[in-house]
Formats: structure tokens, C-alpha cells, sequence
């Protein structure tokens, strides 16, 4: 069973342009799980332009399912994950000012930082995934990082989607039958929405959970967000 996680991000972006409490973060991730969602995911960037780190430990306080940092592993990010102990805690390579996530880690050459840093944080009990291009040589490396899962990039997936789902898949299904070669988990992530996630979930061996948060917001626009938390576990069910 593939679990949904919802990533909030978008939500708090909305809140912030106000500079109010509407809408209001806590109350969504809660009303999230209570729709269907079976995690929730924020990824807090240095200039706190959407989720802030003084959300975080009021989110911690009220998930009930699975609560999922994600980010870059500077060290007042890495301070804050060890305070607060999610679930689990995904690293990304994203350097400062970034506008979304579009690449994931070369565990090659960055093997030594992450060592440490995913021992660092297993000492604390925390699950490490590692965002990473579906490549082959990328898995086996992190593996040998000790973290317990990747997350593999879906957005050059998303964008080739239209021009042949089979092809778009390719590198993704390959680079799972090697995750599981190596017992490492399976998470996926960015751009994913209800046109192309059962053809992924489908087509990817081992897919424990996929973090889904623009597209999502965005058909709750139009379907109202119970309706689409339900449309998109659906997808991931049939």
C-alpha cells in the first residue's frame, strides 16, 4: 500500500501573503488526516516564505499519522529536526533561494556529508530519506549512506508524462528494481498529480509513499479538499 502524504507547503504560502492565520495551518494538516491523507509533509526554506520553523513543533503536536520534514541539512535545519524528531526527515540538496526542488542528491560525491548527517539523525530515532534522480549508481550510494530510504524526482516524469508514459517511467522503474536489490525504501515525489500517479504507482516496484502538495492544493481549488484527498488516495489504491 502506497500512503499519501500531503505537503502543506502551498497552504501556509497562501497564509503568509496575508500576514494573518487564514487559512490556518494546524487546522489543515489535522483536517487532511481526517479526509484520508496518511501523512504530512513540509519542507521549510531559509527565508520562510511559506511553511516557518516556528510551525513546525505545533505540527508535530497535532499529526497523528506520519510527519515528514524536508530540506537541506544546514545546521540550523538539522538543529530543529533533532528537536523536534519527525517520523521521518528527507534531505534535499537545495542551496539557498531556490524556487522549488528540480534535482535530487549526487550521493557520490557528497557520500562523506551524508554519512554523517543521516547518522546524526538516526541516532535520534528519525527515519532518513534522500531525494536523489532515479539512477541506478545514485541508490547504491545511498545506501552505503545508511539512510533508510529514497525519494525519487517525479519531475522530469511529470513533464515527459504526455509524451509517452512508458519511457517517462523508465529509469524510474529500473532504479526501484535496484532499491529493492539493496533493501532501501522507496518514496517519490514532486509534480505528481491525479493524471499520472497510478500509471507511476503502477509501474514502481516497492512504492511506500509519494508527497504530493502543489498539484493537490491546486484541484482542491475546484473539488474542495475531502473530495480531492479522497480522488487521490483512490488513485493510489486501484
Amino acid at each position: 500500500m502506497t500512503r499519501l502524504s500531503v505537503n502543506i507547503n502551498k497552504v501556509a504560502l497562501i497564509r503568509n501573503s496575508r500576514g494573518e492565520d487564514q487559512p490556518n495551518l494546524i487546522q489543515v494538516a489535522k483536517d487532511c488526516e481526517e479526509f484520508g491523507a496518511e501523512g504530512i509533509t513540509v519542507h521549510p526554506r531559509p527565508d520562510e516564505r511559506h511553511i516557518r520553523y516556528s510551525d513546525i513543533p505545533m505540527l508535530k503536536e497535532v499529526v497523528q499519522t506520519e510527519f515528514n520534514i524536508e530540506g537541506y541539512p544546514s545546521d540550523d535545519f538539522l538543529k530543529m529536526v533533532c528537536e523536534v524528531r519527525p517520523d521521518q526527515c528527507t534531505l534535499v540538496p537545495d542551496p539557498p533561494g531556490v524556487l522549488t526542488s528540480s534535482e535530487g542528491w549526487d550521493t557520490i560525491n557528497n557520500a562523506a556529508l551524508l554519512k554523517e548527517v543521516v547518522a546524526k539523525l538516526k541516532d535520534q530515532g528519525i527515519r532518513v530519506s534522500l531525494f536523489l534522480d532515479p539512477k541506478i549508481d545514485f541508490v547504491k550510494a545511498a545506501k552505503e549512506t545508511g539512510a533508510d530510504r529514497v525519494e525519487f524526482y517525479t519531475g522530469k516524469y511529470a513533464k515527459n508524462y504526455a509524451f509517452g508514459k512508458e519511457l517517462a517511467v523508465s529509469d524510474h522503474v529500473l532504479a526501484s528494481k535496484e532499491a529493492s536489490k539493496c533493501e532501501i525504501g522507496v518514496n517519490a515525489g514532486h509534480d505528481l498529480n491525479l493524471e499520472n500517479l497510478h500509471f507511476y504507482k503502477s509501474s514502481v516496484l516497492g512504492l511506500l509513499e509519494v508527497s504530493i502538495g502543489h498539484a493537490l492544493i491546486c484541484d482542491a481549488l475546484y473539488f474542495g479538499l475531502h473530495n480531492v484527498i479522497q480522488m487521490y488516495t483512490h488513485e493510489l489504491k486501484k
